[in-house]
């Protein structure tokens, strides 16, 4: 056998080893402990089909189908609140990251919210720089689970006092700059 034959790596034979694959840092997802830090910190977690800890045993058990037609990794706000909780230093946010990708190339995603989400995250992200996950989770839930929502403040409470939750947007420099590059993306993107 060739050297270069052995070296190189095999493709992932399982959803499990393609999530993490696909993750940057996603290797971690083998510590996982089950131990619920993740959902217990989610503010999010009761609008989830299943709380992330219960994601990655499916995604362990190669449910690949269920869990990219879950709504779990839509409902993430990406305030890594969970990630920064995590005893395994689990890249939480990322692996959901990873699930919404495999979703939308695979067609799965079902969650009628997920375009509006994505929509108003895009929007922050071309008006600021990056997202403002107080405004990104605020106008969601004003708009679509305006009641539910009001026992969480505690949660924003406990998130503004470490510094975890900004209460208004940080643009980033050169934002000039950044809006010629969407430009040309969308450009690009216009002429394919």
């Amino acid at each position: 056998m060739m050297a270069s034959e052995s070296t190189q790596p095999s493709p992932p034979r399982t959803f499990f080893e393609e999530v993490m694959a696909k993750t940057p840092g996603g290797e971690a997802l083998r510590l996982c402990l089950q131990c619920g830090t993740c959902g217990g910190s989610c503010p999010s977690g009761e609008d989830m089909d299943y709380s992330p800890r219960r994601i990655f045993a499916m995604v362990e058990a190669n449910m690949k189908d269920k869990v990219l037609r879950s709504n779990t990794p839509w409902n993430c706000v990406s305030c890594y609140y969970c990630t920064e909780r995590c005893p395994q230093e689990i890249p939480i946010t990322d692996i959901m990251y990873t699930l919404k990708r495999m979703a939308i190339a695979e067609g799965l995603y079902e969650d009628a919210d997920a375009p509006d989400w994505s929509q108003t995250f895009i929007g922050l992200v071309e008006q600021y720089g990056r997202s403002f996950e107080l405004g990104l989770a605020t106008r969601y839930h004003l708009t679509h689970r305006p009641l539910g929502k009001l026992r969480l403040g505690t949660f924003a409470l406990d998130m503004l006092r470490r510094d975890r939750l900004a209460l208004t947007p940080r643009p980033i420099k050169n934002m000039a700059q950044l809006k010629t590059i969407l430009s040309k993306a969308k450009e690009l993107e216009g002429a394919r």
